[in-house]
């Protein structure tokens, strides 16, 4: 075994003993406030409530736990209001490793000394992330750049959080049902296997050049480029980028920006990403986007993307135009469909709750309208008809809300509605383009032809097997335990009636008190008819 390998696992075995010290420590303080409070009979508050307690465990869990709690705190439809808004306090926070460690990493994963691809490097961190942490250099060619080296040892401490957490959500879900988790486990694994992607910075690189690509002919928003000659899967190298802060307007206007113009500039890059390529920034906070000169918009960090499909782009066009013409019924269709049901059983409840919202909103102009919030209104609506939502709605719902928030700050009369009714128009033409139907009914009609060519030979293939005895029936038996027990019980009642009639019979031919014998053998004939009865109409049934 290799020492690397040895000294893995005892970097396992030391985080596996603190995330456990840190459960134990917070559930027992959580055990004794409630005994505590019971005991004075809520005379006093608990020092922590159990929301407050979730998140403090989580903080001292570490990064990986608090980026999860982040996700959560988006997520209506896995935990309730009061826990989410609870978990929205998590801030992301890391603690840097030593400058001259990362710098080992770096000339590693470079295979040469930095001097020999940096002219300049400042040694001090500029930032640091639970993955990685960065610093700012400058190649020998003269271009600027930032240098993002991952953490060591990063991935086995991960993967370790990954499979205490499908653990932790199991358990947490027992202990609390007022969670309300709909396959937490399953949020786990996405989380996992987002996460998974972003320790990998080819992935993060591929999507900057993916970026560049949509981009490339848009003076509106710039995206940096990236040095793969010196690009790893530990190391990323892209451009740095200058610029001001997006939600300070007065320093905007003092560079000689113009914030109006900065808000439509980001609300329409983000618009052009999900309506137009269904492939967008997830995380675009004031803190990953800077503004330029001449009002162009610049995203950083691109480790989380979201990716919708044709069906959730559709959703959100069509539920654009139906808000746009205050038709609940197309809203109710729109939603519906975009959770994958055919036939909704609560549909009219459905339209009545959003007729109701519409009415609400119908007399505020369309151009004041908040969109994002009108959305997450109808995204709690869904979630409280126990319909399950596709998850990059929930991460583009997050990235509407957080646009129109910074867009706000910059210019109060701005509205994503407008802005996104002309994306909205061009899907629902693609949408219902001659040619793109033309094209599905030729499908259609060409799944009929084969349906027809092969129903034959499949129905003789069946009368075929049927004749050779070969068709099998499978049977699931479920609740095996109680099958076997109501069995057992039933057989013992059959055995005890069937020596009851066959001794009251002994006692009517032997006995002197024939009384006894009959009593027995009416009692036991009753019996039997009534078993004999009931199974016989249990089999018809």
């Amino acid at each position: 075994m290799k020492i690397t390998q040895i000294y893995s696992g005892y970097l396992q075995l030391v985080r596996a003993k603190e995330i456990l010290l840190i459960i134990v420590k917070h559930a027992f303080r959580e055990w004794f406030g409630r005994r505590k409070q019971r005991r004075r009979r809520g005379a006093q508050r608990q020092v922590h409530t159990t929301q407050e307690r979730l998140r403090i465990t989580i903080e001292e869990l570490g990064p990986t736990y608090i980026k999860f709690g982040q996700i959560l705190a988006d997520r209506p439809d896995v935990i309730s209001e009061r826990f989410r808004n609870e978990l929205k306090k998590l801030q992301s926070s890391a603690k840097p490793i030593s400058d001259g460690v990362a710098i080992e990493l770096i000339e590693k994963e470079l295979g040469c000394p930095i001097d020999e691809v940096f002219a300049e490097f400042d040694g001090q961190c500029l930032a640091s992330a639970s993955i990685g942490q960065v610093y700012r250099a400058k190649l020998i060619g003269g271009d600027e750049v930032i240098v993002k080296i991952q953490r060591p040892h990063i991935e086995n401490k991960i993967k370790l959080d990954l499979y205490l957490m499908r653990y932790l959500a199991r358990r947490t879900i027992k202990s609390y049902p007022e969670l309300a988790a709909i396959n937490v486990v399953g949020l786990v694994d996405e989380f996992g296997a987002s996460i998974l992607k972003e320790l990998d910075y080819y992935n993060e690189a591929s999507n900057i050049l993916r970026f560049n690509e949509i981009f490339k002919n848009d003076t509106t928003v710039h995206v940096p480029k990236v040095y793969m000659d010196y690009t790893t899967k530990r190391l990323l190298v892209m451009e740095l980028i200058k610029g001001n802060a997006p939600d300070d307007v007065e320093q905007l206007r003092s560079s000689g920006l113009d914030p109006k113009a900065v808000a439509v500039n980001g609300a329409n890059a983000l618009l052009k990403m999900v309506l137009e390529h269904g492939f967008f920034h997830a995380d675009p906070h004031p803190g990953n986007i800077f503004v330029m000169p001449n009002n162009v918009i610049a995203f950083i960090d691109y480790g989380m993307t979201g990716v919708l499909k044709p069906r959730e782009m559709n959703f959100l066009a069509d539920f654009c135009l139906g808000f746009a013409k205050s038709d609940s019924k197309a809203l109710a269709n729109a939603l519906v469909t975009l959770c994958g049901v055919k036939f909704f059983d609560r549909m009219d409840e459905l339209e009545f709750e959003l007729s109701d919202l519409l009415r609400r909103n119908s007399y505020i102009p369309f151009e004041k309208i908040d969109f994002a919030k009108v959305m997450q209104e109808c995204m709690n609506m869904i979630v409280r008809y126990e319909l399950r939502i596709p998850s990059g709605i929930f991460m583009l719902a997050k990235a509407l809300a957080t646009i129109q928030k910074f867009a706000d700050k910059l210019d109060p009369e701005i509205s994503l509605g407008p802005i996104i009714m002309p994306y909205a128009r061009r899907i629902v033409m693609r949408k219902y383009n001659p040619k793109r139907l033309a094209g599905e009914i030729y499908d259609t009609i060409a799944s009929y032809i084969r349906l027809a060519r092969t129903l034959p030979d499949d129905v003789s293939e069946i009368l075929y097997k049927v004749k050779e005895g070969k068709i099998k029936h499978d049977i699931s038996l479920r609740d095996a335990d109680t099958m076997m027990r109501k069995t057992g019980q039933r057989f013992g009642l059959i055995m005890l009636t069937c020596t009851l009639f066959m001794g009251s019979t002994v006692l009517v031919i032997w006995s002197q008190e024939r009384w006894l014998g009959h009593a027995a053998l009416t009692i036991s004939s009753i019996l039997a008819f009534w078993l004999l009865f009931k199974l016989i109409f249990r089999a018809r049934l």
